[in-house]
């Protein structure tokens, strides 16, 4: 068995991983590299394996970092099957229509860009709409959890809930080949415990070789009990300023818990009843209404409230703006009020307009609830930034900027080793999604045997 690695290798996003056995080549995802314009330019590059001649791809989740270069991967050439649970398929729908729309918008206005400056070359999108459409004929059959899918002689797969978003798994590659059997866990991205939305991941009891997220193996996160505390405190203390409350928030996941959280603080007192909540995001409004389709795929909490006929993400004060031209009313409003909009690394979407409205203005807030990778604009204004360009215009920061990683969907580097400890005989592990740092730190801390960083395109024989 041969195992190769394409993207998340020494760094958080380009998931993209290829297993060679049994005479089939199996994909486990295809992302998009996110972060830098550099990193950005490198999802053109060849993938470093030849697309024609994947079998299939085994899909964890619907994050564009790990599903982003399906519709590139048909283009180029893949006429298999895309396997994933039936979450995932609708949420990579969402995902994959949105980048289209993004990638063909950047390529307009780079062409115009390059126009103005005498230079007559068309700047081409990734992939365009109707491939991005293409590619969602590609998915088979839905995968269950716990339940074995073949993938021919000697090769199947089983998904296991990850607790990262609505559908995310994790994957159980069972080899026979040559007289012997062996397991390689994909890990996908975990999520941690204690988060109402979704289920708490639940490992597979067994693995010969682990391929492991470490996007925190070097830090811990407070507790929820915490960070909703301090969610709640960020709020208040905006409003008694006369400022509004941004956040930059993922659309699928973070959106849907912010959203519980805040109806969770109505229903206690803790948040006027009159708070105005505005959903920016026609992508985080769509994935809050198939949220509501898989109740049973959701934590107990969420499962009650919707068996009990009750909205878990309604607020009496929620707007969903679907428009441009709505997003764009939302920044006549001076104070008291929350903004919800994405992309949570601020790196496209409709919250770099509200940060070029209210980033400037010191009774305001910026509220970060996840992972922000080097080199995006949310990494830099966390890392305290004084200024910021955005659509080439500095902006200073004089807004208050929280960040409140509690609400992070990916495991802490306790959970982390918790869920490498509950697999059983695990004789090698390969550690991905992560920055160097987190990842040597993790390594240290798992247990004795054989501990793998891989390069990018660095393959193995296993």
């Amino acid at each position: 068995m041969k195992l190769s690695f394409h993207g998340a290798a020494g760094t958080v996003t380009g998931s993209c991983h290829l297993v060679e056995a049994a005479g089939r080549r199996i994909l486990i995802d295809c992302g998009l590299l996110q972060g830098s314009r550099e990193l950005e330019h490198e999802n053109a590059d060849p993938f470093g394996f030849d697309a024609a001649a994947i079998d299939c791809v085994l899909l964890t989740h619907a994050h564009l970092d790990h599903c982003g270069r399906l519709p590139l991967l048909i283009k180029r050439g893949f006429h298999g099957e895309i396997i994933a649970t039936a979450p995932t398929r609708e949420l990579t729908r969402l995902v994959l229509l949105d980048s289209a729309r993004l990638q063909e918008e950047e390529a307009r206005r780079r062409s115009r860009h390059r126009r103005r400056h005498g230079q007559e070359v068309q700047e081409q999108p990734l992939y365009t709409l109707p491939e991005a459409l293409n590619g969602l004929d590609a998915f088979g059959k839905p995968a269950r959890y716990n339940e074995p899918v073949a993938l021919g002689p000697g090769l199947r797969a089983t998904f296991h809930e990850a607790g990262h978003i609505l559908g995310s798994a994790s994957i159980a590659l069972e080899v026979r080949e040559n007289g012997t059997a062996r397991t390689v866990v994909f890990s996908g991205d975990l999520g941690g415990a204690g988060h109402p939305l979704l289920n708490p991941p639940a490992p597979p009891a067994q693995a010969d070789i682990v391929v492991m997220e470490s996007t925190y193996g070097d830090r811990m996160h407070r507790s929820y009990a915490d960070s909703i505390a301090e969610f709640y405190a960020a709020i208040t203390d905006t409003f008694a300023r006369g400022g509004n409350v941004l956040i930059p928030a993922f659309a699928l996941e973070r959106a849907q818990e912010l959203l519980f959280a805040i109806h969770a603080g109505v229903a206690q007192g803790k948040l006027q009843r009159s708070v105005q909540v505005f959903l920016d995001s026609p992508m985080a409004i769509s994935a809050t209404e198939i949220f509501a389709r898989y109740p049973e795929d959701c934590g107990p909490a969420i499962r009650d409230l919707v068996r009990g006929g009750e909205d878990p993400f309604h607020v009496p004060g929620l707007h969903f703006t679907h428009d441009a031209s709505e997003s764009m009313e939302i920044n006549r409003i001076v104070g008291g009020a929350i903004i919800m909009a994405g992309s949570g690394m601020c790196t496209g979407g409709r919250i770099r307009h509200h940060l070029r409205h209210n980033l400037w203005r010191s009774d305001a807030s910026v509220v970060f609830v996840g992972f922000a990778a080097a080199g995006t604009l949310a990494r830099k204004i966390i890392d305290g930034a004084r200024s910021v360009s955005i659509f080439d215009e500095d902006i200073p920061v004089r807004a208050r900027v929280h960040t409140i990683n509690g609400f992070s969907g990916h495991a802490d580097q306790q959970e982390l080793l918790a869920w490498h400890g509950a697999i059983g005989g695990v004789g090698r592990t390969f550690l991905v999604h992560g920055e160097p740092g987190a990842m040597q730190t993790l390594a240290g801390k798992l247990p004795p045997g054989t501990v793998e960083t891989p390069r990018l395109h660095q393959a193995f024989e296993v």
